[in-house]
């Protein structure tokens, strides 16, 4: 299955330059709404079969416009919510900078622990455990690779990139998420295969397929010019 991990729009406390956290009511910017709108033609023309969203608002106004125009209706996760920042939440980004914990973050993320909230380890387990079982229910309805966007937040994308990655969490920090930008990652039995990384370009179709599905063994797909699906091309792709 292929995961398109979507990050919110911009909103109205990333330009205020606040750690909005969990907060309610966190709604998008005008750019963000723009952003929102552009997704329809972004990856609407890919043959998506599931829209599964945070539950915070930044999240559900960015995917209204496109699942309507696909005739989804969002599905909401709470395991892709946003980190629980704690006492963090609400605060400065530029007050939080002088905070101890603020370079443990940056560092040894895999060691931080927001007061009042949760671990940034927590967020990983909880949020790649979500993807994998959304990709395996969706396997089983459709008995085929499908594509599926799941629309959430910078750390965790970036989390869960890591994880795909096969990266340890302390090095999740390389990973950039910008508002409104797609992630792909196309997941198999034997790994996960990244196919973009904070994608904002005007359409992510190009070089984007669902991969087929597995045909049972045989002596002619034994011999067949192509590797199975789940195998990394030695030498690189071949397309």
């Amino acid at each position: 299955m292929t995961v398109l991990l979507l990050r919110h729009g911009r909103s109205t406390s990333n330009t205020a330059g606040i750690l909005a956290g969990r907060s309610e009511g966190i709604d998008l910017d005008d750019k963000g709404r723009e952003q929102a709108t552009g997704l329809i033609d972004r990856i609407g023309d890919l043959p998506i079969r599931a829209v599964v969203t945070s539950p915070l608002l930044r999240c559900r106004r960015t995917v209204e416009p496109l699942a309507e125009a696909l005739c989804l209706q969002p599905l909401i996760e709470d395991r892709i919510a946003e980190v629980d920042y704690g006492e963090w939440t609400g605060r400065k980004l530029g007050e939080l900078v002088s905070e101890p914990l603020w370079r443990v973050v940056q560092a040894h993320p895999s060691a931080a622990v927001f007061p009042g909230g949760e671990a940034l380890a927590q967020v990983q387990s909880r949020a790649v455990a979500a993807v994998r079982e959304h990709d395996r229910r969706l396997t089983e309805e459709h008995g085929a690779d499908v594509l599926w966007v799941a629309c959430t937040h910078g750390d965790v994308i970036k989390a869960v990139i890591a994880d795909a990655y096969g990266m340890h969490l302390d090095s999740f920090q390389r990973v950039n998420a910008d508002p409104a930008s797609v992630s792909v990652v196309r997941y198999t039995q034997l790994r996960p295969f990244v196919l973009h990384v904070n994608h904002t370009g005007a359409r992510l179709s190009a070089g984007l397929r669902a991969a087929p599905a597995p045909a049972p063994e045989s002596k002619e797909s034994a011999e067949s010019d192509s590797p199975p699906a789940a195998d990394a091309v030695v030498g690189g792709s071949t397309d």
